[in-house]
């Protein structure tokens, strides 16, 4: 728990129950245990992934081919109950090839022509966009609509999109041949960046033994879409004091240049901060973890902890940073280290 100073009475009150609360922790451990038998390692991705379910938001994984990256988003959507669809992102994908189309189609009984709307491959719980930077901004575009307002235009018509809605998106850091740069308003839609790294030696040596053999691991669903919704609105509900939201606030406003309270570096290397989205996102991340440690309120801590993923991909660097291999995660690092007064 965070030993920082909090004012009980500015702690938003919310009826929220216990019982709720010891039960979501009791999934998170029966969920962990079914992705543990397809999944070797990779705790911290899974615990961050699981976040991302409770906040009912978006995510990146950001990692080198070979990290079980869509295996782990398959075994989740096995282990949630949810329906799962996997879209693999090339230079000539076009939008309607992601949302669907509207097909012309004969009524074999009375011979008219009417429009019929093919729903195309986003319309699923659990959507994972392979390497969604390997396709041009007009196509990445098409996935803005769908996550932010969770439907679908198409003509004249809109569509909702099934609840819950996630959307986890695979970018390989290395290779930059026949990519584009994901567009700052797609990147910020998703809630978290979360990193993928190598396996250990122990961990790597696992994997290839159960992978190189006869057996599947079997994964049993642990959660449904109706628990899933409940979960989420749990985290809603879950306390938080005015004093851990300016806390948020104040962390992601350190992150813009023109801010008055903007540490020298971040003046010297950022060319673009982080928007309102990271002040609301830090805030639900603390409240998610919050929520799946068993813990009664949103504190500092949980918001720190979520720091990284929250901003990394939000901090936009210029050109003396580049210059000096300066990374975003750098000057998390840095404003996590040096914070200002916790006083209003």
């Amino acid at each position: 728990m965070s030993t920082l100073p909090v004012d009980e009475s500015t702690i938003e009150r919310q009826p929220i129950s216990l019982r709720a609360v010891e039960e979501l922790m009791a999934k998170r451990e029966a969920l962990k245990s079914q992705l543990g038998r397809a999944i070797v390692g990779q705790h911290e991705v899974i615990g961050n992934i699981w976040l991302t379910i409770l906040c009912g938001g978006h995510a990146l994984l950001v990692g080198v081919p070979g990290l079980a990256k869509t295996l782990l988003v398959r075994s989740l959507s096995r282990a949630l109950a949810l329906s799962f669809k996997r879209i693999q992102f090339t230079p000539d994908l076009m939008p309607s090839d992601i949302t669907g189309t509207e097909i012309i189609e004969e009524d074999p009984a009375t011979g008219k022509r009417r429009l019929e709307f093919l729903p195309g491959p986003v319309f699923a719980n659990l959507v994972l966009a392979d390497e969604i930077n390997r396709t041009p901004p007009k196509t990445q575009a098409a996935m803005l609509q769908t996550m932010q307002e969770h439907e679908v235009t198409i003509g004249t018509k809109t569509y909702q999109l099934p609840e819950p809605f996630h959307v986890f998106a695979t970018q390989n850091p290395i290779e930059m041949e026949g990519t584009y740069v994901l567009p700052e308003a797609q990147a910020d839609r998703f809630i978290f960046s979360i990193y993928c790294n190598y396996p250990t030696n122990a961990e790597e040596m696992q994997v290839v033994r159960t992978t190189t053999g006869i057996e599947t691991p079997q994964i049993q669903p642990v959660l449904d879409a109706a628990q899933i919704i409940r979960f989420q609105k749990l985290v809603r509900v879950m306390p938080i004091s005015d004093e851990v939201i300016q806390y948020a606030v104040r962390l992601v406003a350190r992150t813009r240049p023109e801010d008055a309270n903007a540490p020298e570096f971040v003046k010297q290397f950022v060319r673009w901060g982080a928007s309102p989205r990271a002040s609301q996102n830090l805030v639900l991340g603390a409240k998610a973890r919050a929520a799946a440690a068993g813990q009664i309120c949103a504190d500092y801590d949980g918001v720190r902890s979520v720091a990284r993923e929250v901003l990394r991909h939000r901090i936009i660097m210029n050109f003396h940073a580049r210059a000096q291999k300066i990374t975003p995660l750098q000057i998390i690092e840095e404003l996590l280290t040096t914070r200002p007064n916790y006083g209003r």
